[in-house]
């Protein structure tokens, strides 16, 4: 029989307190067991009714979201998803939220598209609940990682000459704000490399976590705009809604910036890191690392590939640390992963393998 979902819905709105449950109720599998109106009640009712899940509203009176979230985190871990308003202060404590430890979070709607928010609300619920059982879950075997065994290199048996290291691109989704939040504060000011982060998240969400990760990091984070430099010590994190492409004028690498003219198809992203890294590859050869950490689906698995048949580098985020194990695990099936490592690790590679590429080629 079908082990259901246990959620608390947490919101200080009395009629989205309702209407949530009522559409997280229509799937079979997740049970709303209570709701709470603060953190403070949020905080008594985890601790009695002991929920696989709580969604929790970011700006509450009184005890607020993120203060809930690190209380919660603190003595009661469980995932938390966030509900935020469109607004920059709602981006804003949506960031702190997710520094807090919160895993997710869920831009709030429009009236009329609040069935929409509660089916992808729900696939998230989905998602994280399954992975958190399935890291507390006895393994019949050795408890040391396994990982899936590396199919046959892809890389030129002729190796090419290592050139001076110029890029890194970062993707990520699920877990990921939290995660760059680990890396990126883990490299210093002067990193001989540009770096490019594609995140997937909402419209209206990434200049915030841009902001959130300048102050964080000795490295400067911009929101990137069109025809922005990639230069050492600058982190571009890829604007939600747009496609971003490599250019290279007179030496200079760039970024490019495209609306795009089709939808995003279902389960397709914008940025995608696909797109990105393969533009990469395509532009900068053996002189990219590709990076791809904790998110569902499989955007990311086919730019890895193309990163490491123009012999660049890629490093994969291990099952362990990932808050879902989704999108580095496409990766490694797909035999593009050099690399598996646990997240407070990959900072520390990142920079290893720049500083063995960093002498000029033989003449």
């Amino acid at each position: 029989m079908l082990q259901s979902i246990k959620v608390l819905v947490v919101d200080d709105s009395a009629l989205m307190r309702r209407v949530i449950t009522r559409l997280l109720e229509t799937h079979p599998d997740i049970r709303v067991v209570d709701t709470a109106a603060d953190g403070e009640e949020a905080i008594r009712k985890v601790v009695l009714l002991r929920p696989d899940v709580v969604t929790m509203d970011v700006e509450m009176p009184g005890m607020g979201g993120v203060q809930a979230v690190s209380r919660l985190m603190r003595e009661h871990p469980l995932p938390i998803i966030m509900l935020s308003s469109h607004t920059t202060e709602g981006a804003r404590v949506t960031m702190e939220a997710l520094t807090a430890g919160a895993i997710d979070f869920i831009a709030k709607p429009q009236k009329s598209d609040v069935e929409k928010m509660a089916a992808q609300l729900a696939r998230k619920i989905r998602v994280v609940c399954n992975s958190a059982r399935q890291k507390t879950a006895p393994r019949p075997t050795d408890p040391q990682v396994n990982y899936p065994s590396p199919k046959k290199s892809l890389r030129p048996e002729k190796q090419t000459t290592p050139l001076p290291m110029e890029l890194v691109v970062i993707g990520s989704s699920t877990g990921g704000p939290a995660a760059l939040q680990v890396l990126l504060p883990a490299l210093p000011a002067n990193f001989p490399c540009g770096i490019v982060v594609v995140q997937h998240i909402p419209v209206g969400f990434s200049g915030p976590m841009a902001e959130h990760l300048n102050r964080r990091c000795s490295l400067e984070v911009l929101h990137a705009g069109h025809g922005d430099l990639v230069i050492p010590g600058r982190v571009l994190v890829a604007p939600a809604g747009y496609d971003l492409f490599f250019r290279r004028y007179g030496g200079r690498l760039s970024v490019a910036l495209e609306k795009g003219n089709k939808p995003v198809p279902p389960g397709g992203f914008r940025p995608s890191v696909d797109v990105v890294m393969t533009s990469a590859a395509e532009i900068a050869d053996n002189r990219l690392i590709g990076v791809l950490l904790t998110g569902m689906g499989r955007d990311g698995a086919r730019g890895m590939l193309a990163i490491k048949k123009r012999s660049g580098y890629t490093i994969a985020q291990d099952e362990n640390t990932s808050v879902v194990y989704g999108m580095p695990k496409a990766a490694a099936d797909l035999g593009a992963v050099e690399k598996i490592l646990p997240l407070p690790q990959i900072a520390g590679e990142v920079r290893r393998w720049v500083t063995k590429n960093l002498r000029q080629p033989s003449s």
